[in-house]
């Protein structure tokens, strides 16, 4: 169990600026001055500077800025309750925090303007829940002093009448066991009095506190942060990975979206159904009607191996999260784990009664969870030995699965119109969503907030998760019919979504708008599936039934790709440059 109360460590601690010589609410020095700043209020806009020259370091420069505006970062009742908690005055932090007043009363006021004679809390405010944190960091510090009595005596009598639940106070209770400050801080995740824990404690504490009196941390690279996250969200062609500039407005040029055809890979076995990429960008692997997986370089795409064990088509891949396994599934009731450096078979799991339709791994690469037509084992959880774990169902076929990245949502789709979405955590069924029309394939972006439900009528549905499957968007404009068709979230900061379509053609729209950006041309008779590089926002991959992958970027590196070929004699079209392994 975590102590730590919030859940990012502040590295810096901001100074507190309260100027004697003139009030908070002072006019600026010079003369009258506007109240505004361009439309924003000039206290607010002072303040909020005022934090982040301390935060940049520049103090003098802070002092300088509070001296001439007549401006406090904070009163000096909250820099008293800053200081008390960043010393270890735990009498004094109490104390100011039984005197606060609550936001919204008669005698908070409104901002430092105010001159309150103390603190100033936000309606929802737990009281009780800030004066536990408070003397929990000073039973953690009395333990780790060797003070057991003391600290004996704080759990007691401090927090246990403050507290209801038992089982964090038997935790707290076990840590009276510790037989040595190292063991304190490990037991407890927790870098003692002179680490972050007090300013971690202040950020938290400081979270119920209203920010007219005391700013949030950072508060202007925050907002810095939302102005990028806006003009990102709003960039209709966005290929650029990096954070953007400050110092003008974003833009990325249409140009260098990848929307031409940068090489064709072609499988030679028959139809190809699933195409994706490693998690570091270095390999493809696909899948299809052909009894084997193929593995290509990127970003040379030569055959790196080729595994053949299957007897049939091979419906589903997933690659391990270090990517040195894979796993298939395939429509010969059985599933292999490879190992994709030698290409060797290191698990061959028992046979199902019926196809294996899809495969994910365990977030910790321990484990895997198979969906099956087999009702029996529909949705199963199994070691990297073969043996099966937990079973979640046998109500229903599974025909398509997803795992979030960070291994809290599993959500399966059955056969009768239903997303199932489990806690993986807990494996508890958390709810299940009601489909008005059949799904085809789910996948899950990399926040693990949203999900992606390709449907027979052609739609796709843009859902949240964690809000029990609120639909968010709909994307219209490709085709559907009983084949699966797949699609996935993709480019920089995952802005797109991408699919296939039943009548060959690949659409791209972007996320936040909702616009359909690319109808192009891909694969004949249809395009199954797509997958966009994890690491290169200008390259993604495509399949369908014409037997062919196609890698796809924009004109300036198709350019440069075919001049590499042309000099280099190297690409899709060399050969020699793979082999067969052949269980």
């Amino acid at each position: 169990m975590q102590l730590q109360n919030g859940k990012e460590r502040a590295r810096n601690s901001t100074s507190s600026l309260v100027p004697s010589a003139s009030p908070p609410n002072a006019s600026a020095v010079g003369g009258a001055t506007s109240s505004t700043y361009f439309g924003h209020d000039r206290e607010e806009v002072t303040r909020i500077l005022i934090q982040a020259l301390s935060d940049l370091g520049y103090s003098h420069a802070a002092e300088s800025v509070s001296h001439h505006s007549g401006f406090a970062l904070e009163s000096q009742p909250v820099s008293d309750f800053r200081q008390a908690v960043l010393g270890g005055d735990w009498a004094e932090a109490e104390h100011l925090l039984l005197g606060a007043a609550t936001a919204g009363t008669a005698s908070s006021g409104s901002g430092v303007a105010a001159n309150v004679p103390g603190l100033v809390l936000l309606p929802d405010a737990d009281r009780s829940l800030m004066r536990f944190w408070i003397r929990q960091q000073k039973y953690l510090e009395l333990l780790e002093q060797r003070e057991t009595a003391k600290a004996l005596s704080v759990l007691r009598t401090e927090l246990a009448p403050l507290y209801q639940d038992t089982q964090k106070l038997h935790f707290l209770s076990s840590l009276l066991m510790c037989q040595s400050p190292g063991d304190i801080k490990k037991t407890a995740d927790w870098d003692g009095a002179f680490g972050q824990s007090r300013q971690l404690l202040l950020s938290d504490l400081s979270r119920f506190i209203s920010p007219s009196v005391m700013l949030p941390e950072h508060r202007l690279a925050v907002l810095l942060e939302q102005v990028k996250n806006y003009q990102v969200s709003g960039c209709v062609f966005h290929t650029s990975s990096t954070s953007p500039s400050l110092y003008a407005d974003h833009y990325c040029d249409k140009s260098n979206f990848p929307s031409q055809v940068m090489c064709e890979l072609h499988d030679g076995a028959g139809d190809v159904w699933q195409v994706r990429f490693s998690h570091d960008g270095k390999r493809l692997a696909s899948c299809g009607a052909g009894h084997y997986v193929i593995i290509w370089e990127v970003p040379t795409f030569k055959v790196l191996l080729k595994l053949d064990g299957h007897v049939t088509g091979v419906g589903d891949i997933s690659w391990s999260p270090n990517d040195t396994m894979l796993v298939s599934c395939g429509r010969d009731n059985q599933a292999r784990i490879w190992d994709t450096r030698t290409g060797l078979l290191l698990r061959l799991f028992e046979r199902f009664d019926e196809p294996v339709s899809s495969c994910v791994w365990a977030t910790d690469g321990l484990s895997i969870v198979l969906g099956s037509f087999d009702k029996d084992r529909a949705l199963c959880q199994w070691n990297l030995a073969g043996e099966r774990l937990f079973t979640w169902t046998k109500k229903h076929r599974t025909e398509g699965l997803a795992l979030s990245p960070n291994g809290q949502w599993l959500v399966a789709m059955d056969d009768n119109k239903l997303l199932h979405v489990y806690n993986f955590v807990t494996r508890e069924l958390e709810y299940e969503l009601e489909l008005k029309c059949r799904a085809m394939s789910v996948t899950i972006s990399e926040d693990s907030q949203f999900m992606l439900v390709n449907r027979q009528d052609g739609e796709i549905h843009l859902y949240n998760i964690a809000l029990r499957g609120t639909l968010m968007r709909k994307f219209v404009g490709g085709t559907g019919g009983d084949c699966v068709i797949r699609s996935a979230f993709g480019g920089a900061d995952e802005s797109f979504v991408i699919s296939g379509s039943d009548d060959g053609k690949l659409n791209i729209w972007h996320k936040n708008i909702g616009v359909r950006l690319f109808m192009l041309d891909a694969h004949k008779p249809r395009c199954n599936a797509v997958s966009w590089s994890p690491t290169d926002a200008c390259m993604f991959a495509t399949c369908g039934d014409d037997k062919k992958i196609k890698i796809w970027s924009n004109s300036e590196r198709v350019r440069q790709y075919e001049m590499d070929v042309a000099r280099n004699g190297v690409g899709p079209r060399s050969t020699g440059n793979g082999y067969l392994v052949d269980i």
